[in-house]
């Protein structure tokens, strides 16, 4: 037994009990995702119109409305028709619409760990932020696992999803230090009704099958000045992988519900919208195959994976939003209140790691089996006042402030019983069957003062500026009553932080359809006070990064033709990433890294019926150098852990990744109207991890070495292609879709996660989460 076998967690929670790789476990697109309208509801006059709308896409990217090629930032656009063509039910169903955008998951929505441009989750804090409208959602501290449980919020009652790519601190804060997802919901309509029943059927191959049902309406109480939106929405989750130990199949299949109640008053000096919005998530386990750790093939064949304990997950999320915008005259003013509970609970298999403790530690016969239990609660509070000039001027400006109060909890439980799944014998169970149960309770505050401006020096020139100073407040305890993994007490502490950010951005326009431009921009991950373990530090700070772009967007050809091209450098400073030994870990500020890349989106509209189109980003990102060590006092020696070494490439993204796309609308003579479409997507070689260097010392010395230094290597994702189709017909009011993703049946992997024994740190299997299998679906809408 070597008790020195490196334990890497992927799930890097702070304090995370089990090594983290428990955690661990397409898109079709219409067309360009970088700017594409989509296709339209069918009429007749769709194909006319096609050619004609290419310019018309409105984002909120700078907090005003405004046209996406007038915005000298990389923005990607997916419309609420693309997002019905593909059956999207979860962020990993249209990653490859979104040039840099990764998306890793654990076999169903809100298990998700999500990056932009090469900005990887190496820490529990997020590093893209979530926007739903005017709120944020979602955690800005450390102590919500927001780095593996992603919002995912169900794509229905969804106008668009804006995905903004690069820091966006100086307007969003905390946690953009990657990019920006927003979704954008559906206003009431105050002008007419609106009506739309739906339902559906998905099938997996080799797994389940399930039903989608929706209902929408809107309806004017006051005409052209109060409306009312209510929609509801069930989608079913097939499940396509089975347990080798108790021989359940498709054991991942779960379920999404969400429903929505909004109110819009259309005022002559104000709007007010007032919305209420619920999505919950319930998986009955996990999406696995238990692989063989030397050469990665599947032990007990493909989809199955090998599991003592079950593995449910659940998320709860509620949110209440107020908005008024205030027509001032020579300004609007707009107020944005959101208020958001979030519950999530994720239970994972822990027999490898901590089933050992039953016959290692405690001396009895054989192997137990365990499962770790994770609970995260969080009410959020955010409060922002912005006051902005017209639109159309010379000079245009914007200044705000911003709070946000963040009261969390998150809990940690670990449970040891014999291996068929009874509890250990007496005495031991009334011992020992607890391994930990902790509490961490936490607040975050944030007060934020933030300005932006343009300027228009003639016809072609123009540039953008802007500035955000934050101050946080964080407490934090770290709560442990039972067991013998973690020491017993309660250990307070805090912190706080000023965070400045700012961006510049010039751009000119080389004509009508045609600009260049550069940006540079900064943004922040927060930071906040640590764990209590020896060798951690009491607080972390702040991950901080620069970024430079160059961008062109064009358009040419009669507007038959789209291109986007950016290119960009990200500095990365005091990234914050994981720490563990023995299972157990906190978070340090580990060192520098960068990104560099380039990202090309280009449409072309071969005639009004047909378009194609093709993205593709090439992204090098990498550690500078070698992270900063954590040194753990084991009594007769110290532990040295390197997370990661000079010249790593960043987890899970690849150097290249691309989408080709067409589509064909079609009216016939019939009256019908309709739509083909289709989709390839490529995903370039991706690695897990980066390395890990462990090296044993003599206390306080670490020149003298005691045993050989131990590298664990990061595992390689292989690359793969995937082809998506889809077609629609409709004829006044009805429409009838059908989509098959992952039409080849491509066998790869989104994540692999090494699962090693906490005690003895042998290799026992790897868990891959397989990208979903062919998929087929099909769904009918009425609107009346």
């Amino acid at each position: 037994m070597n008790a020195f076998q490196p334990n890497r967690p992927w799930y890097r929670s702070p304090l995370s009990i089990a090594i983290a790789s428990t955690l661990a476990c397409v898109v079709a697109a219409p067309v360009m995702a970088q700017e594409s309208p989509g296709p339209q509801a069918p009429t007749e006059s769709a194909s006319a119109e096609r050619a004609t709308t290419l310019d018309k896409v409105v984002v909120t990217a700078n907090k005003r409305v405004e046209n996406i090629r007038d915005v000298a930032a990389s923005i990607s656009v997916i419309g609420e028709r693309q997002l019905e063509n593909i059956g999207a039910s979860s962020l990993a169903d249209y990653a490859a619409l979104i040039p840099g955008l990764q998306v890793q998951d654990s076999g169903s929505p809100g298990q998700t760990s999500v990056s932009l441009r090469g900005i990887a989750a190496l820490s529990s804090g997020a590093s893209v932020a979530t926007y739903i409208d005017e709120v944020p959602v979602g955690s800005s501290g450390i102590y919500q696992g927001a780095n593996t449980l992603m919002l995912d919020v169900l794509p229905y009652d969804i106008s668009r999803v804006e995905v903004l790519r690069g820091p966006q601190g100086t307007l969003y804060g905390a946690g953009a230090i990657g990019g920006l997802l927003k979704y954008v919901t559906r206003a009431p309509d105050v002008s007419g009704d609106e009506f739309r029943l739906g339902f559906g059927l998905r099938t997996v191959e080799d797994g389940g099958q399930d039903l989608n049902v929706r209902f929408g309406a809107s309806v004017p109480l006051k005409e052209d000045r109060l409306g009312l939106r209510m929609s509801f929405a069930r989608n079913g989750l097939p499940g396509y992988t089975d347990n080798i130990i108790d021989g359940r199949k498709d054991i991942n299949d779960g379920e999404q519900v969400g429903a929505r109640a909004a109110l819009f008053w259309d005022g002559d000096a104000f709007d007010l919208n007032l919305s209420v919005l619920d999505q919950r998530i319930n998986a009955d386990d996990r999406g696995g195959t238990a692989l063989d750790p030397e050469t990665l093939k599947p032990l007990f064949g493909d989809l199955v994976d090998r599991t003592w304990q079950r593995q449910p997950f659940s998320k709860d999320l509620t949110l209440t939003s107020l908005s008024l915008d205030w027509d001032l005259g020579w300004a609007n003013l707009v107020s944005a209140t959101g208020w958001s509970q979030t519950k999530t609970t994720t239970q994972m298999d822990s027999t490898i790691q901590f089933g050992e403790v039953a016959n290692l530690l405690l001396e009895l016969p054989d192997p137990g089996s365990s499962f770790l239990r994770y609970d995260f609660d969080l009410d959020k509070v955010t409060q922002e006042f912005r006051l902005s000039s017209k639109s159309g001027g010379p000079f245009e400006w914007l200044v705000g402030v911003f709070y946000t109060k963040e009261d969390a909890l998150q809990s940690q439980f670990v449970w040891l019983g014999q291996l068929d799944g009874s509890p250990l014998p007496a005495p031991y169970d009334s011992m020992f069957s607890t391994l930990a149960n902790l509490e961490l309770p936490s607040t975050y505050k944030e007060l934020a003062v933030f300005a932006n401006a343009s300027w228009r020096i003639g016809e072609r020139f123009k540039i953008d500026a802007g500035v955000r100073q934050a101050r946080n407040e964080q407490w934090f305890s770290q709560n442990v009553s039972e067991g013998i993994l973690v020491p017993l007490g309660d250990a307070p502490g805090e912190s706080s932080e000023d965070v400045f950010t700012w961006s510049l951005s010039p751009q000119f326009k080389l004509g009508d359809d045609s600009m260049v431009y550069a940006r540079i921009a900064t943004g922040y991950q927060p930071g906040g006070p640590n764990v209590a373990l020896e060798g951690m530090p009491p607080k972390v700070d702040s991950s901080m990064l620069t970024s430079y772009e160059l961008g062109l967007k064009s358009q040419f050809a009669d507007q038959r033709v789209q291109l986007d091209l950016a290119a960009f450098r990200i500095d990365w400073d005091d990234i914050q990433v994981a720490s563990s030994f023995n299972g157990v870990g906190g978070l340090v500020n580990g060192g520098e890294a960068t990104s560099e890349g380039a990202e090309l989106s280009a449409l072309f509209r071969a005639t009004d019926e047909w378009t194609v189109g093709f993205n593709v980003a090439y992204t090098r990102a990498s550690i500078k150098n070698d992270f900063e060590p954590t040194v753990i006092p084991q009594g007769p020696f110290d532990v040295i852990l390197y997370t990661g070494l000079a010249g790593d490439r960043m987890p899970y993204v690849p150097k290249l990744s691309w989408a080709l796309t067409t589509e064909y609308a079609f009216t016939t003579q019939g009256g019908f109207n309709g739509q083909v479409g289709a989709a390839l997507r490529g995903m370039g070689s991706r690695l897990n991890d980066t390395t890990e260097l462990q090296r044993i010392t003599a206390p306080g010395d670490p020149s003298t070495l005691l045993a050989e230094d131990q590298i664990t290597p990061p595992l390689e994702l292989d690359s793969y292609r995937a082809l998506d189709l889809y077609a629609g017909i409709g004829k006044g009011g009805w429409e009838l879709r059908v989509y098959a993703n992952n039409i080849t049946n491509e066998g790869a992997w989104s994540s692999l996660a090494p699962l090693n024994g906490a005690l003895s740190g042998t290799p026992v299997q790897v868990v891959g989460v397989p990208i979903r299998p062919r998929t087929f679906g099909i769904e009918f809408d009425y609107r009346f």
